[in-house]
């Protein structure tokens, strides 16, 4: 047993501090003297050692001589003293050597303690940080090591202090428990996540809001330009799938040799995805549905077909894909192989109306070669029904031409 009396809070004036670097000087000494004053008004006893080299076992300090009782500590109010000593701390860090990279601190004359910072853990000057999603990040220095980011070092300074005073950070802080904000950027189709904020809801997305060439679009068939037109070279092979429940929409991710041919440029097939009502217009009306059929070129262009959909007779690739339908969010079923045939989708005039713009979502990316058949697809009011009980509406507004060129197949 132990029967080392225990020592006497250290309540003396401190008399220096240095810290590592001048560019996190100020911040971190708020911090690390808030901490400090906090325990040692407390009268939580200084360890001798750091963190990093804890005390020895008990047993070590049983043949020691008891140290001398210290005298009583001048009656002051806790909160007076622990505000002496913050401005004391906060006073010595402020004048330390920006090249230093320790905090020492000296009572009655006695180097106590230090705080050392890893090399490693260095902060390294870096020029106006940026915002990356909705992150601050600091990019790295020319010469040096690794940067470390200001919560980072914030972390490592509070947990080094509440080694030194026996304290812990608080339950709650965003140290303890990381950003509360972190994650992926939540839009959808209504509310203050609507399209009509999706502009502002990530630097990202602000071609939502700025972009010229955005999609979907009314088409005004009067100021079309119509003429002879190539035709579209549709080459669809049975394939299998996945179906995705993405939360906006039911995806089908498709596996084989689906490809488009237009404007000399082959497109591979991707993926293809559903909206109610249709996103675009044809001089002014929307459809039931539209399906999007996604496609992509060698050279990473975009082709959109757009296939309107009406009620009518039931469409026998929609009746495959909804027998396999996902319920919930993030949920994917996997298609027998060669189910999806993509011609059966498509209407037997495939005449279509061509234009450039971009996602109907975000990040609402512009240069995407449009085609909208001009002939709708029939679908039973049982399969709109279906697709309407998971997702009521899930169509972005049409947006301005902006004198956009728009191609009339004839």
């Amino acid at each position: 047993m132990n029967t080392t009396p225990p020592k006497q809070p250290a309540r003396d004036s401190l008399a220096c501090a240095q810290f590592f670097h001048s560019s996190t000087r100020t911040r971190l000494a708020w911090s690390v003297a808030s901490s400090l004053a906090m325990a040692l008004a407390a009268g939580a006893p200084l360890n001798a050692r750091s963190a990093d080299h804890p005390a020895p076992a008990a047993h070590a300090d049983a043949h020691a001589e008891p140290a001398k009782k210290a005298p009583p500590a001048a009656a002051a109010p806790a909160a007076t003293n622990a505000t002496t000593i913050g401005d004391q701390v906060r006073s010595a860090v402020e004048s330390a050597a920006p090249e230093k990279k320790n905090i020492t601190l000296v009572v009655n004359g006695k180097e106590k303690k230090f705080i050392t910072i890893p090399e490693h853990e260095k902060i390294v000057p870096a020029e106006a940080p940026h915002k990356t999603d909705g992150a601050m990040a600091v990019p790295a220095a020319k010469h040096g090591p690794a940067v470390a980011a200001p919560r980072a070092k914030s972390q490592y300074i509070r947990a080094k202090t509440a080694a030194l005073t026996g304290h812990s950070a608080p339950h709650g802080s965003p140290d303890a428990h990381g950003d509360a904000h972190g994650g992926e950027v939540h839009w959808s189709y209504e509310g203050s996540t609507g399209p009509q904020a999706w502009g502002k809801l990530k630097p990202d997305f602000n071609v939502c809001a700025i972009g010229k060439r955005q999609s979907p679009i009314n088409i005004e068939e009067s100021a079309t330009l119509q003429g002879p037109a190539e035709p579209l070279q549709f080459n669809y092979q049975p394939s299998s799938g996945t179906v995705v429940n993405n939360g906006h929409t039911i995806q089908v991710d498709l596996f084989g040799d689906n490809t488009l041919t237009v404007r000399g440029s082959t497109y591979k097939l991707l993926q293809f995805h559903f909206h109610t009502p249709s996103e675009e217009q044809i001089n002014y009306r929307n459809f039931a549905m539209v399906a999007h059929l996604v496609h992509k070129n060698a050279q990473g262009q975009l082709a959109v077909v757009a296939v309107l959909l009406d009620p009518g007779v039931a469409n026998a690739l929609i009746n495959k894909v909804w027998t396999y339908i996902p319920l919930d969010t993030s949920d994917q079923v996997r298609l027998p192989a060669g189910i999806i045939d993509m011609n059966e989708l498509l209407p037997k005039d495939q005449r279509y109306y061509q234009f450039m713009g971009s996602l109907t979502t975000p990040p609402c990316t512009e240069g995407v070669l449009w085609m909208v058949l001009k002939q709708p697809t029939t679908v039973s009011r049982e399969q709109i029904k279906l697709f309407t009980q998971l997702f009521p509406h899930n169509a972005r507004p049409t947006q301005p031409v902006n004198g956009r060129a728009v191609r009339n197949a004839q």
